[in-house]
């Protein structure tokens, strides 16, 4: 039986073991973020084998109540994994987002004996319960909220949507491929899976070079690259600067401060549209590049960024340039856009009884 577990999961196996070694040589990743990263190759792999021993048991005709609980197990995992993977991936996700997966699992495991979720016939043949589609409306909810956080906290690149699409099709192909395969295609799931998070991984480490390690922006070197390369669609520059980083670095420690930066680039990347590229330059100093926009819907993108930021404890000034040229000058838009922004700092702190930084 081993023999033939290693022959049918070898490339999940291969790869997982890939998988676990570059984590291991990553240096970027924080060690909460190594250890979901482990849990979920762990998991994977204890699906594998699950899916290996009901399969068996299956051709052999034996271990009815062993097979019904191992289903249990295999249709709870999908949207639990899912879920581990949001939770990993991205930042600020509390663990009640885990809450719909375990109530799928209760319902897994009651319908090992009710047969509401699955049941197996006389025949041994596995049918759907009257909730036999819930797992696979799950999944597809998970799926989605997947994508969506994930666009969300990305800089709305194709360098950055296609990974993100990547990972998409990987889990959508659990809504079709089982209708089109059958419960053979609970035989690739693992390995599915293993090979778009891999990819996925991968993706993210070769867009390091051009991002900032603490709030995942586009760093000072994307931005000169950005404006001296293709510059002719750039209509606007967002020039931001964050109020009061040093006193929170002096009253709180450089933590607090990095966790100020991270919640405020959080804010401009939810503001962004796909046609806006937000990069931090460095310290506080953030700027947004607004590629065939209008000038009302720069002012429209500065309204959503003040909206945003106003929920949070923290404050920040902000200017902006415009121009129609197609081949406008970037260091005095840059310039104008600074003006501007040093001007609303200035108001800001002379403004009687303004918003400080609330600790």
């Amino acid at each position: 039986m081993l023999k033939d577990f290693i022959i049918q999961n070898w490339s999940n196996m291969l790869v997982l073991l890939a998988f676990a070694i570059l984590l291991r040589t990553t240096v970027y990743l924080d060690k909460k973020t190594k250890r979901r990263m482990y849990v979920l190759i762990v998991g994977l792999l204890v699906l594998s084998v699950t899916v290996f021993i009901e399969f068996s048991l299956a051709e052999m005709g034996e271990g009815r109540d062993t097979r019904l609980f191992l289903m249990g197990v295999r249709y709870s995992a999908t949207p639990l994994i899912i879920a581990l993977i949001i939770y990993t991936l991205a930042k600020n996700v509390r663990w009640i987002l885990f809450i719909p997966a375990l109530v799928l699992t209760v319902l897994d495991m009651v319908s090992v004996h009710t047969g509401i979720v699955f049941y197996l016939d006389s025949e041994g043949t596995l049918r759907r319960g009257p909730l036999g589609y819930l797992p696979y409306i799950m999944v597809g909810v998970y799926a989605a909220l997947l994508v969506i956080i994930l666009v969300k906290r990305s800089n709305k690149r194709p360098t950055e949507i296609i990974p993100i699409g990547f990972l998409c099709l990987a889990f959508l192909s659990g809504l079709v491929l089982p209708f089109l395969m059958g419960k053979d295609y609970s035989r690739i799931f693992c390995v599915t899976v293993t090979i778009a998070l891999f990819v996925y991984h991968v993706f993210t480490i070769l867009q390091l070079t051009e991002k900032d390690a603490l709030t995942g922006l586009l760093n000072r070197q994307s931005f000169y690259s950005a404006v001296s390369n293709d510059s002719k669609d750039i209509r606007a520059l967002v020039t931001i600067d964050m109020n009061g980083l040093k006193e929170i670095n002096d009253r709180e420690g450089h933590a607090a401060g990095d966790t100020a930066l991270e919640t405020l680039a959080s804010c401009f990347m939810k503001a962004a549209t796909m046609r806006d590229s937000v990069y931090r330059l460095g310290g506080d100093e953030f700027m947004i590049v607004c590629r065939n926009s209008s000038e009302e819907e720069v002012r429209q993108l500065i309204d959503r960024i003040r909206a945003l930021v106003s929920e949070t404890k923290y404050s920040c000034a902000i200017g902006y340039s415009f121009s129609q040229e197609e081949h406008q000058d970037i260091d005095e838009m840059m310039k104008e856009s600074d003006e501007m922004m040093y001007k609303d700092k200035v108001e800001y702190y002379a403004m009687p009884g303004h918003k400080r930084y609330r600790g």
